[in-house]
Parts: C-alpha cells; structure tokens; sequence
C-alpha cells in the first residue's frame, strides 16, 4: 500500500506547467510541522516535494499561494534524473491525488476568500486548525477561513 496524507504551508506560490502533450503540472514544497519540540523549545518542519496534475495542478495554482495551509492526500514515488554536470539525483515526492483547502493565502499575502469551499469543509479546517502550530508564522494570529 502506498498512501501518504500530509497538513502544511505551501512555502512559495506554485507555478503552473504546461508540457508538450497538453498535459499541465506543478510543484511546490508543503512544510510539516513535527510533532514534537526541538532543545530550544521550537517545533520544527520537514520540507516536502510535491507534484500535482492536470486540474487539480490548476486549482492549486489558482487557488493558493504562498503560506496557504492544505491537505494533501497522494502516494510517495521515487525518481532520479542526470544533471547537467553529470551527476544523478535521486528524488522522492508526494504526487497528490487530492488537495484539501484549509487557509487560503492569495499571492499578495492577504488571506483569500474562501474560494468556494462547502461550509461543511471550512468548518472542518476551522477545528483542525485551532491546535495546529504553523512554521513561521511570525508571532501573528492567523484567521481561520
């Protein structure tokens, strides 16, 4: 079985993708929060590659910008590629096969609306979000969509 669920921060605002098949892509990095404190007192994050497709890539792009909190629902895959200087890199990232809008942040920065979202699935987010701790947050409350 392969299946991972994830909750972060989208660290910059995705780009959309368009490759030769017509097909469209994006990438972004979701930072999650662990689940415990480091020496000093502060919870750190893990950074995590994810790659979404077709018009669920669109909607992320549409939808979310940099600081937007979601769930993303997909499976792990494996994957290495040569660089220019010759050298291989190896990769491991979350494809999504679902994304869930939880706080929305425009491209500006400003919290968007809430985007269409059910009212069953804000109120969802809302109490998820009361005890979730953000990455760099920088000591301001954050609404809750």
């Amino acid at each position: 079985m392969n299946q991972v669920s994830l909750v972060g921060r989208i660290t910059k605002d995705p780009e959309l993708r368009k490759l030769q098949e017509g097909r469209v892509q994006t990438n972004f990095i979701l930072a999650v929060n662990r689940n415990y404190k480091n020496q000093n007192g502060e919870i750190e994050a893990d950074f995590v590659f994810c790659t979404a497709w077709g018009r669920l890539a669109d909607n992320v792009v549409k939808y979310c910008g940099k600081g937007s909190l979601i769930g993303v629902s997909g499976r792990l895959q494996s994957r290495s590629y040569q660089k220019e200087d010759g050298k291989r890199t190896y990769i491991t990232e979350v494809i999504g096969e679902e994304v869930r809008f939880l706080v929305l942040k425009d491209r500006e920065g400003g919290v968007a609306s809430e985007a269409g979202l059910a009212s069953q699935q804000a109120s969802v987010a809302a109490e998820f979000t009361k005890e979730f701790h953000l990455p760099n947050t920088e000591k301001e409350k954050l609404p809750i969509v």
